[in-house]
């Protein structure tokens, strides 16, 4: 018997994240991290060579400045955690926002999205600090705004326009038969969004909002150049009180490292959900 020629079924492609090898994500792959790694050992390696014999050696220098850096890492690791968590929660708020039934809450919504989604970053950063102030104060008591914190809300800015977007698209991707049935059941269109709508976004929503905390975190690196004691702060101190040009690129190189090291992770997490999601 002849077999007819039938259409399979149709399934929807994953969205190719920041993470994907075709849009630049090729940063976050193993490859890239051996390539650090080749890097650092060279560059200590030539390093060394040049190196005047009654000199400290460059390894002993990166162990010794080590505990030093890692404080300074840390603080760029709370800067990304607070201002992911304050990106996000304004994003949400604006990327229902984006879909509201009023016109003119769309159409503001979308002005404030696509404002600060194009403009760059460090004039963001450079906008906040000096149209903040530096103290409030409240009566008698006087309440210092430390430029850490500043920087922090630069940074949620454009976050929280990226994850605006997120919001949409995944609100919008939810069949409209779950919105139907919902309002034959007599939900509200607010019970319909927080108990049906949203729940059902959080997995759509999770590969992305990682993406953007490994891009934020290495973001957090702009505050060194509004004058936050960051971890490229203190590689400025450490490469002035050396006073060594052979120490820079060895420097430089251990830090980009553990950038790698710290998002590598994510970015691997971020393709194994992606792709858990797409099978379903």
């Amino acid at each position: 018997m002849k077999r007819l020629p039938v259409m399979l079924p149709f399934r929807l492609q994953p969205q190719v994240g920041l993470i994907d090898r075709s849009s630049g994500g090729g940063l976050f792959v193993w490859q890239t991290g051996l390539l650090l790694l080749v890097a650092l050992i060279g560059s200590v390696a030539t390093a060394q060579a040049q190196a005047v014999a009654a000199q400290a050696s460059v390894l002993s220098l990166l162990l010794k400045w080590t505990p030093l850096l890692a404080q300074g890492f840390l603080f760029n690791l709370a800067i990304s955690f607070m201002a992911m968590l304050l990106g996000t929660a304004a994003g949400v708020v604006l990327g229902l926002a984006r879909v509201s039934l009023l016109a003119p809450v769309r159409g503001t919504s979308w002005l404030v999205v696509q404002f600060f989604r194009n403009a760059p970053w460090l004039v963001l950063l450079f906008f906040v600090m000096f149209l903040m102030p530096f103290e409030f104060k409240i009566g008698q008591h006087t309440i210092p705004f430390p430029d850490w914190i500043k920087s922090t809300i630069g940074l949620a800015l454009p976050i929280m326009a990226n994850i605006a977007e997120i919001v949409r698209g995944a609100v919008q991707s939810i069949p409209s038969a779950q919105w139907e049935a919902a309002r034959s059941l007599a939900f509200n269109r607010r019970q319909i969004l927080w108990q049906i709508i949203l729940p059902q976004c959080i997995k759509r929503m999770l590969p992305s909002w990682m993406n953007w905390y490994a891009i934020l975190t290495m973001a957090t690196t702009l505050a060194s150049i509004v004058g936050v004691s960051e971890v490229m702060t203190t590689v400025g101190h450490i490469t002035a009180a050396e006073s060594r040009t052979d120490f820079l690129i060895p420097i430089y190189s251990y830090v980009l490292l553990w950038f790698f090291i710290y998002c590598y992770p994510i970015a691997c997490y971020t393709r194994r959900l992606e792709a858990r999601f797409a099978e379903r």
